[in-house]
């Protein structure tokens, strides 16, 4: 039957086989030549091939390989894939944090007519489980003993997987078909340039060459295909929309550090540097539980990109910072972000306001950007998750404008992009020159589904047809399953999930985002704030503390943060725990945590947007609580499970006095 489908559609739009073509959504908008990533790459060479291409920390200095040797040993390693029995259209899967090791085998997998296939260093052994047999892995690279680990435990349930290479601890033990990195790169020497140039040259733009594999939030994870034309004409132009720079004009030097499972790390540091020639620094493996400001401070990045998740946490470091500081430099901090906030906000032309602005600058704002590390960055940019307005001021006020990218793994990562000369404050910016978007099933505010078409728009999910048969419309257009609108010159607003929104039992649709936001702005202890509603009679909100991470596990603990401290000493608290206040049901706190929600309330659009009960929980959300997915979107499907008691808890007061009502109604009727 496969082959019957490939006779009568040799070039459908999708397809959900590993091997199979598209037809690329070519047209007078994006007209540029369809090319593969070796191509991309051989390009890149003749231009920047002496420049410097990767750098990363070995015994406290940095080490650096030039385009030339990223290239040579990217050829080395597809060599040595062949040479261990990497099939076409199979998988190496890669399972670590981000380094030179990641990229020179995720390019080598491409040269070597495989599919890169990151893993999530969060995944437990059966997560692996799925993704390696679900992409028919070939070869699994890991990172270090941790990660070997859980490949050995399920490698007997893997008949597609012939070897493991380790490429960062010492190898444990001597078994059949472990390698180390050192060794891998040998293994392909008698495997002959022309053997190589064969199975490059045969590559064709509209085929596989990478998987991104959904969170699986909603369900079992998609494993979306991304064609060479994908990943190349999203890293040529969707890069050029955000204002990053070709090296020959400026090369742009970056920090990795996010997930390269996750398609905006991988296509804005793997993909996007091979093509504009960028430095790549690799951060460390710590670097979300602290030490990312430390590389940002010696590498001084000319661009960066974070999800909100991140921005927010570098702002309550610097508001925890500020608590602690002495009363001149609180005040001095106050009234330049309050100057710059304002300048931003309203871009008055004033020579009076812009000599403030500039003073501002000159004295306090200057500094906290080069202890941050960003001295040099011209663009800061956000993406993979909506970004709050108190995290966009807070910002705006230390003159770092951030850039909001919108897209998803279907679509290559950015198809709408903010920059230097494409902004709105809360837009998501306009889609990328090439790129298309349109809103279906508008409502009377003008909130549609948003849909994508372009050259960024995925293949299809693997071995899924009827997912992906779900996710295309008969025109071929991609349904995204956000709600969003459409301003009057392009702009795009994202304004929620559809899967997302709540239908109350009395069917008015409400939109949660806006409601948690709105309660963490107004109440700065609360770290997450979570509607509950679907199918109730009114909204409720489960609740939790900004509390200090564990360095070593990055996991919440139960002592709070000073900003947490600060509005408890404002309130007339004591406490220095979540579960200090959480047991006694401090007075104070929930007082405050209360008259917050009213004034959120008060602002509610209706009555039914209104939060009418609410719980503190014991403890924050996290990855390893299954709170939150590896780019810390809130998982709610699974909290709603996590903490069903305390969720029911909230609608049974209201059954009862249902049933109350009710009896009283026939004790009435029939004169009791």
């Amino acid at each position: 039957s496969k082959v019957l489908i490939m006779l009568c559609f040799p070039e459908s739009l999708w397809t959900s086989f590993a091997d199979g073509r598209v037809r690329l959504r070519i047209d007078n908008s994006c007209p540029q030549t369809p090319i593969t990533v070796h191509q991309m790459f051989k390009e890149s060479l003749e231009k920047y091939g002496s420049l410097n291409a990767l750098a990363s920390k070995k015994n406290g200095k940095w080490e650096k390989i030039t385009f030339s040797e990223y290239y040579c040993l990217s050829r080395k390693a597809a060599k040595s894939f062949l040479k261990l029995g990497l099939e076409r259209f199979h998988s190496v899967g890669i399972l670590g944090f981000n380094s030179p090791e990641w990229f020179i085998s995720a390019v080598g997998t491409v040269f070597a007519g495989g599919i890169v296939t990151g893993i999530y260093t969060t995944n437990s052994p059966e997560a692996c489980h799925y993704i390696a047999h679900d992409s028919k892995t070939n070869i699994m690279v890991v990172e270090n003993q941790k990660q070997l680990d859980k490949i050995m435990q399920i490698w007997n349930r893997l008949p597609h997987l012939k070897a493991v290479v380790l490429y960062k601890d010492s190898m444990p033990e001597r078994r059949p078909n472990l390698y180390t990195m050192e060794e891998f790169l040998e293994l392909g020497d008698d495997i002959t340039d022309a053997a190589l140039d064969d199975v490059i040259n045969s590559q064709k733009p509209n085929q596989c060459c990478v998987l991104i594999y959904t969170s699986g939030t909603t369900g079992k994870p998609k494993g979306a295909m991304l064609s060479h034309d994908n990943i190349t004409w999203t890293s040529a132009h969707c890069s050029r929309a955000g204002d990053m720079q070709p090296a020959e004009i400026q090369q742009e030097s970056i920090v990795s550090y996010l997930p390269l499972s996750h398609i905006a790390a991988q296509i804005y540091d793997l993909w996007t540097g091979i093509k504009w020639g960028e430095q790549v620094y690799f951060a460390e493996p710590d670097a979300l539980k602290g030490s990312l400001i430390n590389t940002l401070k010696e590498v001084q990045p000319t661009s960066h990109m974070g999800v909100p998740r991140v921005w927010e946490k570098i702002m309550e470091k610097l508001k925890d910072a500020s608590a602690q500081s002495g009363f001149m430099k609180k005040k001095m901090l106050s009234w330049a972000m309050s100057v710059s906030l304002e300048r931003n906000l309203n871009c008055s032309s004033s020579d009076l306001k812009l000599f403030w602005t500039r003073l501002a600058d000159y004295l306090v704002l200057a500094k906290i950007r080069n202890a941050l590390g960003f001295s040099c960055c011209q663009k800061h940019f956000c993406g993979a998750a909506p970004l709050n307005t108190e995290t966009l001021n807070f910002f705006l006020g230390l003159n770092i404008t951030l850039y909001e990218a919108y897209g998803m793994s279907e679509t290559t990562g950015p198809h709408c992009l903010s920059g230097p000369y494409i902004y709105r404050q809360h837009s998501c910016g306009k889609p990328v020159p090439g790129c298309k978007v349109k809103l279906v099933n508008e409502d009377t505010e003008g909130n549609g589904e948003i849909c994508f078409w372009g050259r960024t728009v995925f293949m299809g999910y693997l071995n899924m047809k009827d997912k992906t048969k779900e996710a295309f419309d008969e025109d071929g257009w991609l349904h995204s399953g956000d709600l969003g609108k459409l301003d009057k010159d392009g702009f795009l607003y994202v304004t929620g999930r559809i899967k997302d929104l709540i239908i109350t039992a009395g069917g008015e649709n409400v939109p949660p985002i806006p409601i948690e936001d709105a309660v963490k702005k107004e109440l700065p202890i609360v770290s997450n704030a979570m509607v509950i509603g679907d199918k109730k009679k009114f909204l409720s909100m489960l609740l939790t503390l900004k509390s200090v991470l564990d360095p070593d596990t990055s996991d919440p603990t139960d002592i709070l943060t000073e900003q947490a401290r600060d509005f408890c000493q404002r309130t007339g608290s004591k406490a220095t725990t979540v579960s200090e206040i959480v047991a006694t049901r401090d007075r104070a706190i929930y007082q405050a945590i209360q008259e917050g929600i009213d004034k959120v309330n008060m602002n509610a659009t209706n009555r039914v947007h209104c939060i009418q009960k609410w719980i503190v929980l014991p403890r924050d959300f996290s990855i390893s609580g299954g709170e939150l997915g590896p780019t810390m979107k809130l998982k709610r499907l699974t909290v709603l499970e996590k903490y069903r008691a305390e969720v029911d808890s909230f609608y049974e007061d209201i059954y009862f006095c249902s049933l109350n009502t009710k009896f009283q109604s026939l004790k009435t009727l029939f004169c009791f």
